[in-house]
């Protein structure tokens, strides 16, 4: 299938299958809407089926923002955009990446989280790969029928723990769909590559299971055995289909999170988001934030709120990254601390399940945050246990009593699970707090200065990780990618960041910094073994040419 790059003509006669007619404006990766020439429509069948006059694609996006910026509702942005995806790619993809910070917020956080729970209610047409229970012993047959046979990456989740709104079962199709449209928009993986997959093994949401709209299995979650020969079917029929292939586990429950990723990681080339690029960009977030307080990694002492995948993962990057930085294994391990729903998580509870235990510390019990800030005086704390609000004005104004320049990050998301917003952040520290969030805030003026917290998102890592993995044919995922990738998109914050509060670059620059993560990523994998291809002399340049460009090419002389 051609495919839409370079913007040049294609070489040599159409073949047979290429469609005509209303066949070739259905399909969205080769529809051009009003801008086929007037030769292309005579040539292919399109003579009167478009309005008389040939638009260029610049007056195509102009069309799209005039019509998105009249909707106040998100949610009929996110409809409206989806529905230009299914029309037309290389417009869909235009829009995005020429108007990043008004659209992504509208694909993915914090709009897809409403999206996926009115996922059985706004359903317009297919998009991704649907696997269920009920599909055993023929998952690799099914994955056959995705008709892209150059698929490189799979997003995959099953339905559990969607953002920071629990179990939504199929309807969290809506995550793989976003997340694969952030790939192509923020690193350029070409939109063929990309595969988004439901492991539909059913609901314990009940109100989903009565919702007559709903359109997953209506059967309660399988478990246990049942469950794990379905996923380990599913991870041999992925790399039989297309071998190869990265695997993206994506907002799993813990339960299965941590055991999947220790089961696979050493078997084929795959990671979790939620684990391993939550930490990477929560530790470049910390990078950005310590430039500023002057004082370096190993003096920091972080307290978690939320004690799960998310936190783990940050625990066990920061934990690395400190030990880089002089500190043994243990005292690094020792600066990280968690609160879960029980209190503060120590060495004596006997309740905790194995992912806490490397960070339960000897210590008395504290039952609340702000009782664990003022007891253990830390210079960071975290957010990421969908507890809205739970940085309130007595946790800021302590931490801000600590510190001079507190660091807070407030990770959950949606918007509605934040921690704390950026305004109460900076007003209750007085402008003294070094803040980032999960979901997007607008800019905050306190005491005469503005400030601009930018949301420290996955968008930022995950991306050029999977650029590079795929560029150069990684046979793994390692740790140490996921250190290096934090450390190029710290590196692209600039002084005038800072200055006013972001700790992360603008967004306009996201495809420069992935091919600048892309391109550490491979360095890694050449380093330690991994690459399946010979190494480019310039790997900054090799990624960019991976790169996916939304520009329309010429079907005819």
């Amino acid at each position: 299938m051609p495919q839409q790059t370079t913007g040049g003509v294609l070489p040599g006669p159409l073949p047979e299958w290429f469609p005509r007619g209303l066949a070739l404006l259905r399909d969205p990766a080769l529809n051009k809407g009003s801008a086929f020439t007037e030769r292309e429509r005579e040539v292919l069948g399109l003579r009167g089926l478009l309005p008389p006059h040939v638009s260029t694609l610049e007056q195509q996006v102009d069309r799209v923002l005039e019509n998105f910026r009249r909707l106040d509702s998100p949610l009929e942005r996110y409809i409206m955009l989806e529905s230009l995806h299914d029309r037309n790619e290389a417009l869909f993809f235009r829009v995005i990446m020429e108007h990043p910070d008004e659209t992504m917020p509208v694909i993915y956080t914090p709009t897809v989280g409403v999206a996926c729970q009115q996922y059985g209610h706004i359903y317009r047409s297919p998009r991704g790969l649907y696997i269920s229970g009920k599909d055993r012993g023929r998952v690799a047959e099914i994955m056959r029928n995705w008709p892209y046979r150059d698929a490189r990456i799979i997003v995959v989740t099953d339905g559990e723990r969607i953002l920071g709104l629990g179990d939504l079962g199929a309807s969290g199709m809506g995550i793989p769909t976003g997340k694969l449209a952030l790939y192509t928009a923020c690193a350029g993986v070409h939109p063929r590559r990309c595969l988004p997959v439901m492991l539909d093994v059913g609901t314990n949401n009940e109100s989903l299971l009565e919702d007559p709209l709903y359109l997953g299995l209506r059967q309660r979650r399988l478990t246990g055995p049942a469950y794990d020969d379905l996923m380990a079917e599913f991870i041999a029929a992925s790399q039989e289909v297309f071998p190869g292939i990265v695997v993206q586990f994506e907002d799993f429950a813990n339960h299965n999170a941590f055991r999947l990723l220790r089961a696979y990681r050493e078997r084929i080339c795959c990671f979790n988001d939620d684990i391993q690029g939550t930490a990477s960009v929560t530790l470049a977030g910390i990078l950005s934030a310590l430039r500023v307080t002057g004082r370096p990694l190993r003096e920091q002492t972080f307290l978690f709120l939320g004690a799960g995948e998310a936190a783990t993962g940050i625990a066990d990057l920061l934990t690395q990254a400190m030990v880089a930085d002089g500190l043994d294994a243990v005292a690094a391990r020792g600066r990280c601390w968690m609160v879960d729903s029980k209190g503060l998580v120590v060495g004596e509870r006997t309740d905790l399940i194995e992912h806490k235990r490397p960070y339960a510390h000897p210590h008395a019990q504290v039952t609340g945050f702000v009782e664990a800030v003022r007891t253990l005086e830390p210079t960071a704390i975290i957010g990421v246990g969908a507890a809205a609000q739970a940085f309130n004005r007595e946790v800021i104004t302590a931490m801000a009593e600590i510190n001079e320049r507190p660091i807070v990050f407030a990770l959950s998301n949606p918007t509605s699970k934040a921690e704390c917003t950026a305004e109460q952040a900076y007003a209750w520290s007085e402008g003294r707090a070094l803040f980032a969030s999960g979901s997007p805030f607008d800019p905050v003026e306190v005491g005469g200065r503005r400030f601009v917290a930018r949301q420290g998102n996955n968008s930022y890592i995950f991306p050029g990780v999977g650029l590079g993995l795929v560029a150069v044919q990684a046979l793994r995922v390692t740790d140490s990618m996921f250190s290096v990738a934090a450390q190029a998109l710290a590196d692209a914050v600039g002084e005038d960041d800072l200055a006013q509060g972001s700790l992360f670059p603008a967004l306009s620059r996201v495809r420069e910094v992935s091919a600048d993560i892309a391109a550490a990523v491979a360095g890694i994998a050449f380093s330690e073994g991994l690459a399946g291809i010979d190494r480019p002399a310039d790997l900054r340049a090799f990624m960019q040419e991976q790169m996916y460009q939304p520009r329309y090419a010429s079907y005819v002389d």
